[in-house]
């Protein structure tokens, strides 16, 4: 099945297309993720998006279980350099490819992702096609280029009704803003009673619940597109223990006074090292988002800056001066990725436990 990926910016790479026969528009980006796959596919923050993966081989140990951070994936495409039809590990169910068929996902294999980032990487993100091998090129770019996306991506994954997962101690209300399952699991871990509640929910309706804390979740697209959930942050600042990741934590730096941006390529990946400006330490994080804290802003709020990323010197982490609130840009959860940052987790229970007394 013969397709091609076509950039707004009028590239066409050639390949072999897997998974359902539909064709597939989304905003391209790269992942540096050397396995972990599967949770990729299966991560909400996705939502919109077709993904390069950089390390050429892909699909190698097969699709299980366990590994999955929703139930559906929110992903629009796949893009890799080599497919692997006969996986080879102890917990393989099926292949990637029957993966995206019962899922009615598209990819496409065979490409040069090398050539392709360095194009992500010099010129930004852009909007990208899978189409047929005979699809319009001209036609197809002039379509991408009076394209707009959707904005309402939280919405599309959150979920539309309250939900227990049920513990013996202390109280959390985790904000789906398209939440892994990763975060459900340390929670659990960790014996709380957790509420998953919708990404429109009100402050009035937090506190009614009198949680011993909040989480905010990670999520897709530009956080300045949830202002309800920053009216939401205001109101519960102060009166409850709060825990943001990824886009949990830009929407606390924007409910604060704090601006975002975007990034030219973003952080996609397992293996990005973030210094802990505080502790001195280095933790090598999990990360996917597209959008930053200015840092400049954070001056006029009450906000500091307790992480950078090393590569890129960029805002990672957040704390209140005032209220107990904390937050970081990449993923204590892991999934996939190092278990560095882990330990926040305790922490976030060390803030709720403090608060109470």
């Amino acid at each position: 099945m013969k397709k091609k990926l076509i950039l707004e910016s009028g590239e066409v790479f050639h390949g072999e297309g897997f998974g359902a026969e539909l064709e597939t528009a989304g905003e391209v980006v790269f992942n540096t993720g050397m396995t972990g796959y599967q949770e990729l596919i299966s991560d909400p923050s996705y939502c919109g998006q077709i993904v390069c993966m950089t390390y050429p081989l892909i699909g190698n140990y097969g699709i299980n279980r366990d590994d999955y951070e929703s139930i559906e994936p929110a992903i629009k495409g796949l893009i890799i350099k080599e497919l692997c039809d006969l996986p080879s590990n102890f917990r393989t169910q099926i292949t990637l490819d029957e993966l995206f068929k019962k899922k009615n996902l598209s990819g496409i294999s065979g490409i040069d992702t090398r050539r392709l980032t360095r194009i992500l990487r010099n010129y930004g993100v852009v909007k990208g096609k899978i189409v047929n091998a005979d699809a319009d090129e001209s036609t197809v770019v002039s379509e991408l280029k009076s394209t707009s996306f959707p904005t309402n991506q939280v919405e599309q994954v959150s979920t539309k009704t309250p939900y227990a997962n049920p513990g013996r101690g202390l109280k959390v209300v985790l904000v789906d803003f398209g939440s892994k399952l990763g975060i459900i699991r340390e929670l659990s871990q960790r014996n709380c009673d957790i509420t998953v509640v919708s990404q429109d929910v009100t402050a009035e309706e937090i506190l009614l619940m009198n949680p011993d804390g909040v989480m905010l979740s990670n999520g897709p697209g530009d956080p300045e597109d949830n202002q309800q959930a920053l009216e939401m942050i205001r109101g519960i600042l102060g009166k409850v223990p709060i825990f943001g990741i990824c886009l949990g934590h830009q929407l606390i730096g924007l409910a604060c006074g704090a601006k975002t941006f975007k990034l030219k390529f973003g952080h996609r990946g397992g293996n990005h090292p973030v210094l802990d400006l505080e502790k001195n330490t280095v933790a090598i994080t999990s990360q996917n988002h597209g959008y930053a804290v200015d840092q400049e802003s954070l001056k006029a709020t009450d906000l500091i800056e307790t992480h950078i990323a090393l590569n890129d010197r960029t805002n990672e982490g957040l704390k209140h001066k005032i209220h107990p609130c904390f937050s970081v840009q990449y993923h204590p959860e892991a999934s996939p990725g190092p278990e560095d940052a882990n330990y926040l987790f305790d922490e976030f229970i060390e803030l709720m436990e403090g608060f109470k007394k």
